[in-house]
């Protein structure tokens, strides 16, 4: 591979079509392993980012306001299968943020960027985990509907390494660190054993890359000199405020790198709302 790394990148963020995508990134995380695609240059002072815009993404789904989203009944394989669809869409999107996470800001230590193309390879794999149980109930990634909030908040965010950080790991994927647990009881309830073993191994998987991001976001606080707490809840405050929702799973977000002060804080943010 003797593109640039950022190139690389923009080329896996540009792919539509979800095996492609998958293909691409399998291919850059193998370029970086055997030393063919350099990611300490990517640390180094470059040209500027494209502005951005959206991913490439297949036609269907179809994107809907969340409003417009019709509510389905587990005890049925249609209903199943469209919960098991939700997650996926939200895999699919976690690649993409995690790639633009990495295409986006420049100038941040190598390991930045080695820990978010882990993370694309990792949703890459929950995606394709999700995509084979669809499979199995008669269905696939296209069949329902989905909404762009994930993304929506990547393009709100384009601007600030650190509101990025906050917002999209630390807000928008850490809510499935608190929902996942609900789905997994549900279809064990339902002895739907096989899907609550894909939505297990996602969720475990998902404390590190909260995780990565609570990291970073640190990072980009002391950077600025300005203290994490304070700046998280100040950000919650403004654009991010309605994505709070509580309860919260305490004992994975604490593993994800919440400090308890912070979770008493969402806790009375959300009971604000």
């Amino acid at each position: 591979m003797s593109q640039s790394l950022f190139a690389a990148l923009r080329d896996c963020l540009d792919t539509a079509e979800p095996t492609d995508k998958i293909a691409a990134i399998t291919a850059l995380a193998a370029a970086i392993a055997d030393g063919s695609l350099s990611v300490a240059e990517a640390a180094e002072p470059s040209e500027p980012p494209e502005p951005i815009r959206a991913p490439g993404r297949p036609p269907r789904p179809a994107l809907v306001a969340p409003r417009d989203l019709p509510q389905r009944r587990l005890g049925s394989p249609d209903g199943r299968a469209a919960l098991l669809h939700a997650v996926a869409h939200i895999e699919f999107n976690a690649i993409n943020l995690a790639l633009d996470a990495a295409y986006r800001f420049r100038g941040m230590p190598e390991q930045y960027y080695r820990d978010w193309i882990s993370v694309a390879l990792d949703e890459a794999r929950h995606f394709q985990m999700l995509a084979q149980r669809l499979q199995e109930l008669d269905s696939s990634y296209g069949a329902f509907d989905a909404h762009n909030g994930l993304w929506e908040m990547a393009e709100r965010t384009a601007d600030s390494c650190l509101a990025r950080m906050a917002l999209v790991p630390r807000v928008l994927e850490a809510r499935g660190l608190d929902v996942t647990p609900g789905m997994i009881a549900k279809l064990r309830q339902l002895k739907d054993l096989a899907s609550v073993e894909v939505l297990e191994v996602i969720l475990a998987e998902e404390v590190r890359h909260v995780a990565i991001g609570s990291h970073w976001f640190a990072w980009c606080c002391r950077r600025e000199s300005l203290d994490p707490e304070t700046t998280f809840i100040g950000l919650l405050g403004g654009i991010a405020r309605r994505s709070i929702q509580g309860p919260f799973n305490l004992s994975a977000r604490r593993a994800a790198g919440f400090a308890d002060s912070e979770m008493s804080l969402l806790s009375a943010l959300a009971k604000a709302e």
